[in-house]
């Protein structure tokens, strides 16, 4: 089976976005499906996991009942299982999405210091998630960019650990402030304060390559080479490149050897391994496993070397998006 047919005999989640990224499938086509993933598959069932205060496991960032001994971080809770169906592409719309946003927005707070949701909390890294959801869900999150806006760092990108005296940025914590901030734009214009900001966040990582000490070019965290799906709130190369994309601009030539690293890694089918999968309390499997071909990495590698290759080549994004994929 070819790689492209496999991804489409899969959830409408994944299909409705192979739909609109890999094929010339037309508009009302993707539209399509992408509203079945409200009533099918994945987004239905994470739907209906939603208790009737609008949290999922009971809590907003942790589930209100996990035990600190278990293996990993629990993803049972209200951030993370939006931020699926936000990756899921459940149509913001949609009277599920509207429903199951508004019972967050009127109930569900942060354990940290009880504040609505979409006003934030503390740490940059979880506000960067706040600010993608309220963004991608339509709701106010002015407040919580502008905190952002406040909190990056001289070198240009952002660190939950400032609060703590850090002066020095985490991939981790600008990645999901980037995102954030991407979609803020793509939602309200942004900024031109946002908009700077976020560039400056960008320039963080290019001036490391993705991947490296800016002083020393020693290659900072081995895991960053390992894909992993869902990403959480943790960083790798292949969730760094799929933000690149998402911004639209001409790949800057310091994303090369990050997208080489991409490229090593696809196999002969023409599909990518799952390799670094976050251990926690999860809803349900999306995938079969470490080291078995995975569907959403598969997806965004493509869709990533469509982008960088049809730039370079200055040729069809489609016809490179399939290369090697038989």
């Amino acid at each position: 089976m070819e790689a492209l047919d496999w991804l489409l005999d899969s959830d409408p989640a994944i299909r409705w976005q192979v739909l609109r990224d890999l094929t010339d499938a037309p508009p009302s086509e993707v539209q399509s499906e992408r509203a079945r993933v409200a009533t099918h598959g994945w987004g239905a069932r994470l739907l209906a996991l939603q208790d009737s205060s609008g949290q999922w496991g009971g809590g907003t960032y942790f589930p209100a009942q996990f035990d600190e001994s278990e293996p990993g971080q629990p993803w049972t809770a209200t951030t993370y299982s939006l931020l699926l169906l936000r990756d899921f592409g459940l149509d913001p719309r949609s009277a599920q999405a509207r429903r199951a946003v508004e019972l967050v927005r009127d109930n569900s707070r942060w354990e940290e210091g009880d504040q609505p949701f979409f006003e934030g909390e503390v740490e940059p890294c979880i506000n960067g998630m706040a600010v993608a959801l309220g963004a991608y869900f339509g709701e106010n999150v002015d407040g919580v960019v502008e905190r952002l806006l406040g909190e990056q760092l001289a070198d240009g990108g952002w660190n939950c650990e400032a609060e703590r005296g850090s002066v020095r940025s985490s991939f981790g914590t600008t990645i999901n402030v980037l995102e954030g901030l991407l979609e803020y734009e793509h939602a309200t214009g942004g900024s031109p304060d946002s908009v700077a900001a976020r560039q400056r966040g960008e320039e963080y990582l290019l001036e490391r390559g993705l991947l490296r000490r800016k002083t020393t070019g020693e290659l900072i965290d081995r895991d960053w080479l390992a894909f992993s799906y869902p990403t959480r709130w943790f960083y790798d190369a292949l969730r760094s490149l799929d933000y690149f994309r998402a911004a639209g601009a001409s790949p800057d030539e310091r994303i090369a050897e990050a997208v080489e690293v991409l490229r090593s890694k696809q196999q002969p089918d023409g599909t990518w391994l799952l390799e670094n999968t976050h251990p926690g309390r999860i809803h349900f499997a999306l995938e079969d496993g470490d080291g078995r071909p995975s569907r959403w990495n598969t997806l965004r590698a493509l869709r990533v070397l469509g982008w960088y290759e049809g730039s370079i080549a200055g040729g069809s994004a489609r016809a490179v998006r399939l290369r090697g994929t038989t």
